[in-house]
């Protein structure tokens, strides 16, 4: 299928890395123009913008104007924007509720909720103004499912889950799309880098390792139907039907996109 995305321009948010970066690459390989923020330039993420002509925007998307920033740099390189992949987060094994301090709900509301409203401020009039767009947010398994390691990033992905949904009430009719994608378990630094998920499941269950309990012990249980987690690139498909016009009939959506690890509707 044809999604008519070639010559497309588009914001996404978080892009030097993991989920964010797959789907950077994937857009670029359908054509569109694309503006990748992000604090740092991964080598990753240089490889996409010599090979693919990806433009890098370095940029603190948890401060007050990193998100207007980013959505500028998109108007001034392409003259307007299309897509919005509100895909930025962050997330540390924590220690329950009781751990967490006004600074760090403070910190986990400013990048995982606030940087989306703040893309979506600067996008949506844009969009409004051109006919159109699609905005897709990447929110979270946990937004449905809570637990107390991570009780402040699924709340503040539960925000952003009600705000996809109140953005398309009030802007679908005016020709701009939003839906969200909720990731279930992924293979992303997140998981994988020193200190994170993998290491805290490692301890846990007696695992040799990280790598060792996402393999083998963190599906089973997280209960994970398909036996493993997602890869980034396994959430790129539904992310590019999104933010194309064939897939017009949907907005205001949350898709779960989990391997069966929820077990309710």
């Amino acid at each position: 299928m044809d999604l008519e995305l070639d010559g497309k321009r588009a914001l996404v948010t978080g892009a030097s890395k993991g989920i964010g970066l797959s789907l950077t690459r994937a857009l670029a390989e359908h054509g569109v123009h694309v503006v990748a923020a992000s604090r740092s330039r991964t080598r990753e993420l240089a490889d996409l913008v010599d090979g693919l002509g990806v433009v890098h925007q370095e940029v603190d998307l948890g401060s007050e104007g990193g998100a207007a920033r980013a959505v500028q740099r998109v108007v001034d390189e392409f003259g307007g924007i299309d897509i919005l992949i509100n895909n930025v987060g962050s997330s540390a094994p924590g220690a329950g509720f009781l751990s967490l301090s006004d600074d760090d709900w403070n910190a986990a509301w400013e990048i995982n909720f606030l940087s989306a409203v703040r893309a979506c401020r600067s996008a949506v009039p844009l969009m409004v103004d051109a006919g159109g767009g699609s905005i897709v947010n990447i929110t979270s398994l946990n937004s449905r499912q809570p637990h107390p390691m991570v009780v402040d990033y699924g709340v503040t992905k539960a925000a952003l889950t009600n705000f996809t949904k109140a953005l398309s009430e009030e802007f679908a009719p005016r020709g701009v799309r939003v839906n969200a994608i909720a990731p279930g378990f992924v293979r992303t630094p997140m998981w994988t880098a020193p200190g994170g998920f993998g290491d805290r499941v490692a301890e846990l269950t007696g695992s040799r390792d990280a790598s060792d309990a996402i393999e083998k012990a963190a599906p089973e249980m997280l209960g994970i139907t398909v036996g493993r987690f997602a890869e980034p690139e396994e959430l790129c498909g539904l992310a590019l039907l999104l933010a194309s016009d064939r897939g017009a009939m949907m907005t205001g959506s949350e898709y779960l996109v989990d391997g069966g690890a929820s077990k309710t509707l």
